[in-house]
């Protein structure tokens, strides 16, 4: 058997491990005793004599009776000294085996050390696996780790995926590891062939190639903000209409209150978040702000159709006018970093004076309000 090559499929698998024991370190905790949960030994699912398939869940798993059958455990921390005549399935933190296992482990955790003899074949997925001068492999061992360190004996052949490997016991068959760097084998160590194989890096894109996942995302691009803008001057034409007045006669002033809200808004809502009575404000105006920053789209788009169509063109088509305009803008390398910049500043100094001329607290002047004299 041969493992995966790639980096990332090692990666997948440590990841996969750790949401494992993630799952069953809550578990555990929820199955576990609500007195000192730490010290307290999980016991059987059911009460027994040791006899067939035993299931042990807790934060603190201790097996310290010989078992015959196969034994299934999850827990933080698992340590197993009994006797084993069947198979070790096991997902933890921190598993430590002391005793005998006649037949095989299939273990996922954190750190993993085998102190004792196992019979048959170990298949081990974890970040640190220990292999003992106490402990043994009969057969093979497979898996994917961080570092393995091997000073215990393998009947037969290693094959695993790994960071670093480290050699010191002796190993009856052949040794297959994939890792980026060279292991540390004792002389004569392994018996049969040492193979590393070193992980395949995806090769770099052609010019060709990021051209097409260029135009790629500029199509759809165009697609879905095309609907978003379209949509947005249908169902939207007076606020549309209402925020760009603000840029229509000045848009430095907007540009220049967009920057500086750019600047202090997320400073002011950091400070609240760090608070306790401002967090709950914090958190509900982030929400605000990244919407009006998410709007900033629609209204520069909106904005650069109002400059073109100096008519009485519909809302809709200076949306989606000036909307594809700037979706090519955006996708020009180097230049859309100043045309994402005015965009963002423009946009959100637009809609903040727009906010404060709607304010609810303006008062209309008294002249306008009284009857003017016949």
């Amino acid at each position: 058997m041969r493992l995966p090559s790639s980096p990332r499929r090692r990666f997948s698998a440590v990841l996969a491990v750790g949401i494992l024991i993630l799952v069953t370190g809550t578990g555990a905790f929820a199955a576990s005793p609500v007195s000192n949960p730490q010290l307290s030994p999980a016991a059987p699912a059911v009460a027994n004599d040791k006899t067939g398939p035993q299931f042990y869940s807790g934060l603190s798993v201790d097996v310290r009776d010989d078992v015959s059958g196969d034994v299934y455990a999850s827990g933080q921390r698992i340590t197993i000294d009994g006797n084993v005549t069947g198979d070790v399935i096991a997902a933890g933190q921190t598993i430590i085996i002391n005793g005998n296992v006649d037949g095989n482990v299939r273990i996922a955790g954190q750190d993993v050390t085998i102190n004792g003899d196992v019979s048959r074949s170990g298949t081990i997925f974890a970040a640190n696996v220990d292999v003992t001068d106490t402990g043994s492999f009969g057969e093979d061992l497979v898996g994917a780790a961080g570092a393995i360190d091997i000073t215990g004996a393998v009947g037969r052949d290693v094959e695993v995926s790994v960071g670093t490997l480290t050699i010191d016991g002796p190993v009856g068959g052949n040794l297959t590891y994939t890792s980026d760097t060279e292991a540390s084998i004792a002389q004569d160590a392994v018996s049969g062939t040492v193979e590393r194989i070193a992980p395949q890096t995806a090769p770099e894109p052609t010019l060709g190639e990021r051209f097409v996942a260029w135009l790629l995302g500029l199509l759809y691009s165009l697609v879905a903000l095309s609907i978003i803008t379209v949509l947005t001057g249908w169902l939207l034409p007076r606020l549309l209409h209402r925020v760009t007045d603000q840029l229509v006669p000045r848009p430095w002033k907007a540009l220049l209150v967009g920057f500086v809200a750019s600047i202090a808004v997320p400073l002011v809502l950091l400070l609240a978040l760090i608070t306790v009575i401002g967090a709950p404000l914090a958190l509900a105006g982030a929400l605000v702000w990244i919407t009006l920053t998410l709007a900033t789209f629609v209204f520069g788009s909106y904005y650069i159709g109002r400059l073109l169509f100096r008519g009485n063109q519909h809302p809709v088509i200076k949306a989606l006018v000036g909307g594809l305009i700037l979706i090519v803008a955006l996708h020009i390398p180097w230049l859309n970093i100043v045309v994402w910049l005015a965009m963002v500043f423009l946009g959100l100094g637009a809609q903040l004076l727009a906010i404060y001329d709607r304010r609810p607290w303006r008062r209309t002047p008294m002249t306008e309000t009284l009857p003017q004299p016949r």
